[in-house]
C-alpha cells in the first residue's frame, strides 16, 4: 500500500486522523495543571456533568470514561451478564465480528441473528429465546444493538421503544453500542435524543474515538443495578487510567458546547454529497443509509481504478463482477476529497 499522503482521498474509516484542533488546544493549555488521577480530576467531573445534562434531570444515570469501544463493551456486558447468561446481537455486531472474541473469552456466548440492515426486531429475538428452553443451554439476558449499526443504518425511536417493551416483558436488558452515536443523532430523519437513550436502554456508550477525539468512550449506566461498584469492573478490565484527565478534557471540550454535534454533522454532510453523486451516476447501494457510512456497489474494473487514488474498504463481493465498498467520512473529511472521488467516478 502506498503512503496515505499519496492518495487523493481517505474513506477507509473515521478515526485515522488525530483530534479536532479545539481538543488539542485544550490539552496543551492544561498540560501543566496538576490534577487528581483515575478520573477524579476536575475535567472528568465537568465532562460527566455535561453528559448528564443531555440525559435530562429525571434520569439518575452514571457516566464512566474509558479508552476504547472494545473495553466499553467488555466491561459493561461483563457486569450485565451472569456466567451462564448470553447476549443476543445481529450477526454483523462489532462484538461478534471485530473484537477478537473478547466477550466469548470471558465465558459469554453471543447468540447472533441474521440481518440485512444491521438491526434486529423483537420477533427475531423471541425466536432465539424460544430455542433456549432449559438449563442445558445458555440463558439469553442482554439485547445488544448499535446506533449507527455496522452497516450505517439507524434505529428510530419507535423501534427502540418496541425493543424496550419487549425486553421488559422478557426480563431482559438492552445495551447500545454508540461508537458512531454522533452520526446517528445527526442524520436528517433521526428522532432520538440522549434523554430517550437514557430512558430506553439499560446502558449505552457515547463514542468519542470516531467523532473527533484522540481516543475515548463515555459509558452511560441508566439501570441502577449496574451502577454499584462499576469502577471496580473498569479497573479490572484495565480501563481506569491514571491520567484519566486526558479523557475528561476531551469529553468536556466536545460537550460544553455543540462541538460533538458539529463534527458529526460535518461527517454526515460529506457522506450526503458522496451518496447523491453516486446515485446520480446510476449506481445502487447494498444498504440505504443516512449516516457517515455508505456502501455503493461498483463494478470491479472501476474499483481497481479508484483504489489507485483512494483508500476505502471492500465490504462484500457480489457475484463475479461487482463488490460493495464501504466509504466512511469523518469530522476531518474535506469537501475537495469528496468532489475528487466523484469526478474520478464519472471519469
Amino acid at each position: 500500500m502506498k503512503n496515505t499522503n499519496e492518495y487523493k482521498g481517505f474513506f477507509i474509516n473515521d478515526y485515522s486522523e488525530g483530534a479536532h484542533p479545539e481538543i488539542l488546544k485544550r490539552l496543551t493549555k492544561t498540560n501543566k495543571q496538576p490534577e487528581e488521577g483515575y478520573g477524579d480530576d476536575g475535567f472528568t467531573r465537568q465532562a460527566k456533568e455535561e453528559i448528564k445534562r443531555l440525559l435530562g434531570k429525571k434520569h439518575h444515570s452514571e457516566v464512566h470514561l474509558v479508552s476504547g469501544g472494545t473495553q466499553a463493551n467488555l466491561t459493561t456486558l461483563g457486569i450485565m451478564l451472569k456466567p451462564y447468561e448470553s447476549v443476543i446481537a445481529p450477526e454483523t455486531a462489532h462484538i461478534a465480528v471485530h473484537e477478537t472474541g473478547a466477550i466469548e473469552a470471558v465465558g459469554h456466548k453471543i447468540n447472533t441473528i441474521p440481518t440485512e440492515d444491521g438491526k434486529i426486531t423483537p420477533h427475531q429475538i423471541l425466536e432465539v429465546l424460544e430455542e433456549h428452553e432449559d438449563e442445558h443451554m445458555v440463558l439469553p439476558r442482554v439485547i445488544y444493538i448499535s446506533n449507527t449499526t455496522e452497516v450505517g443504518t439507524c434505529y428510530t425511536k419507535k423501534e427502540l421503544q418496541e425493543l424496550r417493551a419487549f425486553a421488559d416483558e422478557q426480563g431482559m436488558m438492552i445495551y447500545l453500542d454508540g461508537a458512531r452515536i454522533g452520526s446517528a443523532m445527526m442524520t436528517k430523519s433521526n428522532d432520538l435524543t440522549f434523554e430517550d437513550l437514557a430512558a430506553l436502554t439499560d446502558a449505552f456508550y457515547i463514542g468519542g474515538t470516531k467523532n473527533g477525539a484522540l481516543l475515548g468512550e463515555a459509558i452511560v449506566l441508566n439501570n441502577r443495578e449496574l451502577q454499584q461498584n462499576f469502577r471496580y469492573a473498569v479497573k479490572q478490565r484495565g480501563g481506569l487510567l491514571a491520567k484519566g484527565r486526558i479523557l475528561g478534557i476531551q469529553f468536556s471540550t466536545l460537550f460544553e458546547g455543540d462541538l460533538f454535534f458539529q463534527l458529526a454533522a460535518h461527517a454526515n454532510e460529506m457522506a450526503d454529497i458522496l451518496r447523491e453523486g453516486i446515485h446520480r451516476e446510476g449506481f445502487s447501494f447494498l444498504v440505504e443509509t443516512e449516516s457517515n457510512q455508505l456502501f455503493p456497489i461498483l463494478p470491479e474494473p472501476l474499483i481497481e481504478q479508484l483504489e489507485k487514488k483512494y483508500l476505502f474498504y471492500r465490504w462484500k463481493r457480489l457475484g463475479t463482477h461487482h463488490t460493495a465498498l464501504r466509504l466512511v467520512t469523518s469530522w476531518a473529511t474535506e469537501k475537495e476529497q469528496v468532489q475528487a472521488f466523484l469526478e474520478d467516478l464519472r471519469g
